[in-house]
């Protein structure tokens, strides 16, 4: 047989078995495990060094959906190295499992794409770290409840207690206890041998057994055990590990199960089940009716924080009682006024001054975005919502010293957010359109893709203390799986946000995800239900067709969807009204939003009284007279009204608007420390003669003028509550307009989100680590052909004579050839190095160094040598 037709030899370490990958091969282990490339590993051994750290080992367990936990789980505990039909009978069990089946081929494809499993069909094998971390052990009990193999349970054992147990478990007794314990291993594995031996066995002794089939596996027993206890630890189907304790040798414990390893193996997600389903239009109509709410409440906000908002915390964030006086002026609950902030906070709208005393406000970034159309100004929130880390769920509860969190403050980063709201929307769009998602679905759906670390189905197993039992077996030992830890985990905390929160920014109505929604998401809408079938997944229900989920978009692509979903957002979004509805009440009714323009003179003329539907403004004394403060005349104020009404202008309202324009500015206020002067003095002897104003400490200077010890502020807000309106005056002599100053913030830009670990590169990025890696590796394993036709992979550097040197890399020009060199730094540091010299002149080469993957000048003078290649290298 030709050397070309030879087989492969099978990899004998995870960097062979990297050797032997494609390049698309480590571009998705890359992209799989990002931490394997942050810096670029220096050749294909360094990187198989770096996928067996634990660290490493532990982010990858932990992204793996239950599947393939399990399987890894099967896998800690089979033969090391096993093969496919071992590993699928631990999977399967004795009488197999389609479902189980069906998955696993797919499934070991991808635990060995992220290099966790490596090896051909024949011997699989698990990385040592996983196998460390996955095996059953007292400290840390498995979760397929599995105990340790007769092998390890034997390890302390006298030689002669194996062999007494050997002899009355039938076999016959052997020369040493590696063939004995070898013997004991092959009754138990063997199904008619083991079966023949239980049925020796007590009804006691069996029902001892069940209670630890399942786990935990070990038990405490007395001193002198019971006869059900010792006709098990005669035969070796109950094992001593400590004084008082025993376990069930993994080997009786796959019999008495099947063979399973796990008592529910889960190879098929579970299903999100439909809750409610409502018609599109209904769903999109009442999303958009969200989403204009949503711009509502962020302006409110920040038009409540216009003139300088709360101050902010020592510790940052705001105080409980800021957030409770947020809450009341915008109507909503505490965690709700919670989320609007955390909103606003990280769309960039909103941002501490940096003063001294130092405030909450509104962004420079709020006024632009104030101006652009609504579906965009909800595009800009909802992107922002999507890529923040800052979870506002997590406001009032309490960091790990046990203090609490506050809205705006630190600690509330979770840098798996962005990747569970995307999981979460990307579920809805699975679901046909209109049909609300039952929450509690989505959670199982969520655990299933990730396991709660911890829990049961987790990848780490239950805590130690549930493998020790006391007396007998806890009671779980004959117990199924317990939950994965209902909504307690901390993506299913977030999970559950998310639906409440996708509601409230109109990205969901009804539960249901919206056509925008949809398309803030980059997915494709679903087919009708009574589309024509188009592949065995339609013969199932609708709501059970497998629906492939959208990928996590790009940030350019993500904007370009968002842009997309404002696009459909735009025409179900309310016109602005330019018109109100004026009632002899003296109330004004605006049937809908209203214009800019018109709504923030409204909103200084009159207060609101009641929002909804529509929007019910009061006019009041204090309002008409805050309008005129603000520069405005009775005529304008009967002007506007007239123009912008529907109705006619009731009298009342004509009356209230000329009375209090009538006194306003009658009496004049400036700073001595302070002075009122009118030029009617009975209206000052009504103030002096009243006793409400003993605090402003008034004096008549003249008949027409009144001095106070309060300062002009002071007095302003006195007078105004004995029922006056008077106005503030200049040095000159001239009204004050006191129209209020928008406090704004430097320019600030908005939070970063804390990523989950290294990003994901992109496509240049592993396209040039692959080159490095590929270059770096060929250079390590390249051998050296020396004269006697010896090859070393390592080993000194080349040392050839200085004219030698340089006839070598001279001819190496001329044929293109790769050399080895040995080259020593400017600090000493010597290294050997691959490179295809182009260039020798002027007492340097320069070439290709097939080592840093680079063009590379070297001084000859620091080259101790070159050296051919070997023929397999060249």
């Amino acid at each position: 047989m030709s050397t070309e037709e030879k087989p492969a030899a099978a990899p004998r370490s995870l960097a062979e078995a990297l050797r032997e990958r494609d390049d698309a091969s480590l571009a998705a282990l890359l992209r799989s495990r990002p931490d394997l490339i942050t810096p670029v590993p220096a050749d294909l051994t360094q990187l198989a060094t770096r996928a067996g750290t634990r660290a490493s080992v532990v982010r990858a367990l932990e992204r793996l959906d239950r599947f393939a936990l399990q399987t890894a789980q099967a896998l800690a505990v089979a033969a090391d190295p096993a093969t496919y039909g071992e590993l699928l009978g631990l999977l399967a069990g004795d009488d197999g499992d389609p479902a189980v089946a069906a998955a696993l081929p797919h499934t070991l494809g991808t635990l060995r794409e992220q290099a966790l499993v490596w090896g051909g069909d024949d011997r699989l094998r698990l990385v040592r770290t996983a196998r460390e971390l996955l095996s059953p052990s007292p400290q840390h009990p498995s979760p397929t409840g599995l105990g340790p193999s007769v092998q390890e349970a034997t390890a302390g054992m006298s030689p002669g207690r194996i062999q007494e147990i050997v002899a009355t478990a039938g076999l016959p007794s052997t020369h040493d206890s590696v063939s004995a314990v070898a013997s004991l291993t092959a009754l138990f594995r063997d199904r008619t041998r083991m079966a023949a031996l239980l049925d020796q066995a007590p009804h006691e002794s069996v029902e001892v057994l069940d209670r630890l089939v399942w786990g935990p596996p070990y038990g405490q027993v007395t001193a002198d055990p019971a006869p059900r206890l010792r006709w098990l630890l005669d035969r070796g189907l109950l094992l001593p590990t400590a004084p008082g304790t025993v376990v069930l040798p993994r080997e009786v414990a796959l019999h008495l199960r099947g063979g399973r390893a796990h008592r529910v193996p889960e190879p098929v997600p579970p299903a999100v089940e439909a809750a409610a389903t409502h018609r599109p239009q209904v769903v999109d109509a009442t999303a958009a009716g969200q989403a204009y709410a949503a711009l509502a409440t962020v302006e409110e906000l920040l038009k409540d924080w216009d003139e300088g908002g709360p101050a902010v915390l020592r510790a940052g964030g705001l105080s409980v009682r800021d957030l409770k006086r947020t809450a009341v002026a915008l109507d909503v609950p505490e965690p709700v006024a919670a989320f609007w902030v955390e909103l606003a906070y990280a769309a960039g709208l909103l941002a501490s001054d940096g003063e001294a005393d130092e405030r909450y406000a509104a962004t420079p970034a709020y006024d632009e975005w104030r101006e652009r159309p609504a579906a965009e100004r909800w595009a800009r929130l909802v992107t922002a919502w999507l890529a923040a880390t800052r979870t506002a769920g997590l406001v009032g509860g309490r960091d790990a010293k046990d203090r609490t969190l506050s809205a705006l403050g630190p600690g509330l980063d979770r840098s798996a957010a962005p990747e569970v709201r995307h999981r979460v929307l990307a579920l809805l769009a699975g679901l046909p359109e209109g049909a609300a998602a039952d929450p509690g679905s989505v959670l199982a759906r969520l655990r299933w893709e990730r396991p709660p670390r911890g829990g049961r189905g987790g990848a780490w197993g239950a805590p130690a203390e549930r493998g020790r039992g006391t007396g007998r077996p806890p009671a779980e030992a004959a117990g199924g799986p317990a939950a994965d830890g209902g909504g307690d985990d901390p993506r299913s905390r977030i999970a559950l946000w998310t639906l409440d929160e996708a509601e409230m920014l109109g990205i969901t109505g009804r539960g249901a995800l919206s056509a925008h929604g949809r398309a803030l998401l980059g997915a494709p809408a679903p087919r009708h239900p009574e589309a024509e079938p188009e592949g065995p997944g339609d013969k199932l229900p609708f709501h059970h067709r497998p629906v492939p989920p959208p990928a996590p978009l790009s940030p350019a692509e993500q904007a370009t969807a968002a842009a997309a979903a404002a696009r459909l957002l735009a025409p179900l979004l309310p016109e602005p009204l330019d018109h109100v509805l004026l009632q002899a009440d003296l109330t004004a009714v605006a049937p809908g939003p209203l214009q800019r323009p018109l709504a923030e003179v409204l909103g200084v003329l009159a207060d609101v009284e009641s929002k909804g539907g529509a929007t019910v403004y009061r006019f009041t004394p204090g309002s008409v007279r805050r309008a005129l403060d603000a520069g405005r005349t009775a005529a304008d104020l009967h002007a506007f009204l007239a123009a912008h009404s529907r109705t006619p202008v009731p009298q009342p309202l004509a009356y209230l608007i000329d009375d209090v324009a009538r006194r306003h500015g009658q009496l004049r206020v400036g700073a001595a420390s302070a002075y009122v002067r009118c030029d009617d003095d009975a209206v000052l002897g009504e103030i002096l003669a009243d006793k409400r104003a003993a605090g402003l400490g008034l004096r008549r200077l003249a008949p027409t003028v009144l001095a106070a010890q309060a300062d002009p502020a002071g007095l302003l807000e006195g007078l105004r509550a004995m029922g006056f309106a008077p106005a503030a005056e200049s040095a000159e002599g001239d009204v004050l307009v006191t129209r209020a100053d928008a406090r704004r913030t430097p320019p600030r830009s908005a939070p970063e989100p804390v990523p989950d670990g290294p990003p994901v590169p992109d496509d240049t990025l592993l396209a040039a680590a692959i080159r490095a890696v590929r270059a770096g590796d060929r250079a390590s394993t390249a051998t050296i052909r020396t004269p006697a036709g010896d090859r070393t992979a390592g080993g000194e550097l080349p040392r050839t004579a200085a004219a030698e040197t340089l006839a070598t890399l001279q001819a190496a020009v001329l044929t293109g050839e790769a050399l080895w060199i040995g080259y020593v730094n400017a600090e000493g540091a010597a290294s050997r190095r691959v490179i295809a010299p182009v260039r020798v002149e002027g007492g340097f080469v320069t070439g290709y160094d097939h080592t840093a993957d680079g063009m590379r000048t070297y001084p000859l003078h620091r080259i101790t040598g070159v050296a051919e290649l070997a023929d397999d290298e060249g």
